[in-house]
């Protein structure tokens, strides 16, 4: 090697620092003087580089005893930067120091690089610090280290050391600089960063042009952004793709179009992104027509065979509720990636068809396919709709093979699996686990307490997230008035709605006024509801007219409740659930011909009530059941395990309650009309279909009726079972002849 070459004077015994291992066997070797190695071995390493034979291209280095030549550490490096292998670039430092290889400018921008990209930046900083020589590329290489790694704020205070030691910036330089500006939301040092490219005659550069309006478009200043993209002289085609994508992610759909529409007039083609973008544009479903022209042209244009494009088509579809057309696209899919399956997992969980997604979900692991958090996140969601807690156990199994078991938006999905699986111990625990707790971790466990008719845990939760200093969003009051509500806590549900509004500066929605309407009607204090919506500083939506009737129902006020369906019918005409409930207002207390009344308007107006099903997963398969229901396979048994039942709960006590039977018929049929209820099918078809001992979970889309309610704690009590009812409000959890609801629900 030259000895005019400007060497990096590495101090071997600070090597150990960031090579695991290498100082002591330094320390024991006589390092040797560089020496000139083979040329037909370099050209072998190199050519094994090129051709992503790393691994070989590694073991033919170990047999040298001597240095390589400096372009063939360099092509080692880089080949361990392509392939994201931090411990291959650790060997190949490794050899450098054994072999006493002093490295140049050239590998130590290399071994920086290496380090950075592979995201160990303390190591990068340490090789950095030791460089007693540097050039742009050592800066850059290490500022954009910690901006690709999360550590904004040091890329930041980096790049100020760099203007202070008077390094000369280029457009690598300040591109990395805006994307750490866009990771962090920090606009004004973004400004300051694009004032300083201007000064220096860098403001007409289209590739920052490009990067200056996804900056602003993401910093939530689109207007900025709109007036750079006009300014910009030679747009190519990455601008026009930066400027419709900042439109869509803003929401502006209209104006994403049209600038497309502009682009192709000016004579622009738009690139497989650019087409991507404008599908993203129709998977609001306003624009599902146009998407289906976009696919057209994608494939007019050659891109049908992209993965990034198909891909694109299967999220379209799936989110316009075309979930046929998304599966024939993904299926027709020659090549899948993570992001393929996970987009259809998602598309089908996203549908509310939990089982297909569940069943996709096995498929991809069966070909191999390695799932991602956004995978994990989407599976767990799909298996707290149907409440498939042996799936969300396998899942969980799944994530903590793959590592993932950390990761904060996995635990809070854990977390709300769990809950909405009706076992919030093992939610609890998650959650207690948890390495970083954020604002949606603490939401999500105190909703599922409340939802569980854990008012004092989740009171006592949301007083020691104060105590961490964690702020809470509009969604943690939502869970906190929700606790209160559902055990009659009025008092502290009125001081935290005060102290959301004066403490913590959220302004009250929609969702809380409900909460507060319902926290006064379950106690019967219907007057203070009234006043309250009267009150209310925004006009209030059909839901908050909804639960003021849902309470009169319960406490039997007529007038007021036939008021309150009058405002939700005015608002929502189409809304069965209004009818419904004033329907069974009048039912509750014989008048009948009113309520027939009521449900002749339904019948005039075309309103169809929405039919009350329970539905049970057993062995990884969805059983649903309506009212009465014929259907099932194993209807025989299902009746007559349930016919059994009804006599045993009648021998310990229960007396059948036909007040919740809401139609003028004789009491036989009413009678009747009750016992086969979808939950009591649901209940009884889980008894007959899991191992004793075993929790029976049963999900309801609507309220459970009262009767039912009453029959449940007996079964559970008469077969001893634990029973697990998720219905539209809350969970249900029975156990010998109580429920946790505590009768108040």
């Amino acid at each position: 090697m030259n000895r005019t070459q400007l060497f990096i004077g590495y101090n071997r015994r600070k090597m150990g620092i960031y090579i695991n291992g290498i100082r002591t066997q330094a320390e024991r070797s006589q390092i040797p003087e560089p020496r000139t190695s083979f040329c037909g071995i370099d050209k072998d390493i190199g050519a094994l580089c090129d051709e992503g034979r790393l691994q070989e291209a590694l073991d033919r280095m170990d047999h040298m005893e001597i240095c390589v030549e400096t372009h063939t550490y360099a092509r080692l490096l880089q080949g361990c930067v392509i392939t994201k292998a931090l411990p291959e670039g650790k060997r190949v430092h490794a050899h450098m120091i054994l072999t006493g290889f002093e490295p140049n400018i050239f590998v130590g921008n290399n071994l920086v690089n290496m380090y950075a990209k592979c995201g160990n930046v303390e190591d990068a900083r340490k090789v950095f610090d030791e460089m007693p020589n540097r050039t742009e590329v050592s800066w850059n290489s290490m500022m954009t280290g910690y901006a690709q790694h999360g550590k904004g704020e040091q890329a930041l205070e980096f790049f100020r050391q760099m203007r202070g030691v008077y390094i000369g910036t280029n457009g690598f330089t300040f591109a990395s600089l805006l994307r750490v500006c866009v990771n962090l939301a920090i606009i004004e040092q973004g400004k300051q960063v694009h004032a300083q490219i201007v000064k220096i005659g860098w403001g007409s550069d289209a590739v920052l042009g490009s990067i200056l309006v996804d900056m602003y478009a993401k910093c939530e200043r689109i207007e900025d952004a709109s007036k750079l993209f006009d300014r910009v002289p030679d747009r190519d085609v990455i601008s026009w793709t930066t400027m419709i994508s900042a439109y869509a992610q803003s929401g502006d759909g209209e104006e994403a179009l049209k600038l497309y529409i502009k682009m192709q007039l000016q004579g622009m083609k738009p690139n497989q992104f650019t087409l991507t973008s404008a599908l993203g544009v129709c998977a609001s479903g306003e624009h599902l027509e146009e998407g289906k022209q976009f696919q057209a042209h994608l494939i007019k244009s050659g891109f049908e065979s992209s993965v990034f494009a198909t891909n694109a088509l299967v999220d379209m579809y799936a989110k316009c509720k075309c979930i046929e057309d998304a599966y024939r696209i993904f299926d027709k899919m020659q090549k899948r990636d993570a992001i393929s399956w996970t987009t259809m997992v998602v598309g089908y969980a996203q549908n509310s068809l939990a089982n297909e997604a569940l069943q996709l979900f096995c498929e991809m692991q069966w070909e191999g396919m390695r799932p991602d958090k956004f995978t994990f996140a989407s599976i767990l969601s799909a298996c707290a709709s149907i409440t498939a807690i042996e799936q969300g156990n396998h899942v969980h199994c799944c994530i903590m093979k793959t590592g993932f078991e950390q990761d904060v938006c996995i635990g809070n999905a854990l977390v709300d699996m769990y809950s909405k699986c009706g076992s919030i111990q093992a939610a609890q625990n998650v959650f207690d686990n948890m390495f970083k707790l954020d604002v949606v971790s603490w939401t999500a466990m105190i909703t599922g307490y409340a939802q569980h008719g854990l008012a004092e845990k989740a009171l006592r939760l949301f007083e020691q997230m104060l105590q961490a200093d964690i702020k809470p969003n509009h969604i943690t009051f939502v869970g906190v008035l929700f606790a209160c509500s559902h055990v009659g806590l009025v008092d502290k549900g009125c001081h935290y709605f005060e102290s959301m509004i004066h403490s913590h500066g959220i302004a009250a929605r929609m969702e809380h006024y409900v909460c507060m309407i319902d926290l006064f009607g379950r106690v019967g204090r219907l007057d203070e509801a009234v006043t309250f919506i009267k009150e209310m500083p925004i006009k209030p939506e059909a839901l908050v007219w909804q639960t003021l009737l849902g309470a009169c129902k319960i406490h039997g006020n007529m007038e007021l409740g036939k008021y309150a369906a009058e405002q939700v019918i005015e608002l929502e005409p189409r809304d069965s659930a209004a009818y419904v409930l004033l329907s069974n207002i009048y039912a509750t207390s014989g008048r009948w011909e009113d309520a027939a009344k009521v449900r002749t308007m339904m019948k005039e107006r075309g309103v169809k009530k929405e039919p009350a099903h329970s539905w049970i997963v057993v062995k990884n398969i969805v059983h649903a059941f309506v009212a009465g229901d014929r259907l099932h396979p194993q209807v025989e048994e299902i009746y007559a395990t349930l016919e059994k039942l009804i006599a045993q709960v009648k021998e310990a006590g229960y007396v059948l309650n036909t007040n919740f039977a809401l139609h003028d018929v004789e009491q036989m049929q009413k009678e009747k009309s009750l016992y086969y209820h979808s939950e009591r099918l649901a209940i009884a078809f889980g008894l007959m279909s899991t191992p004793h001992g075993t929790p029976i979970r049963v999900i309801k889309n609507l309220r459970i009726c009262g009767d039912c309610h009453e029959v449940a704690k007996y079964i559970s009590k008469v077969t001893q079972r634990e029973i697990i009812v998720r219905d539209a409000n809350r969970f249900h959890h029975f156990k010998g002849r109580l429920c946790s609801c505590g009768d108040y629900w």
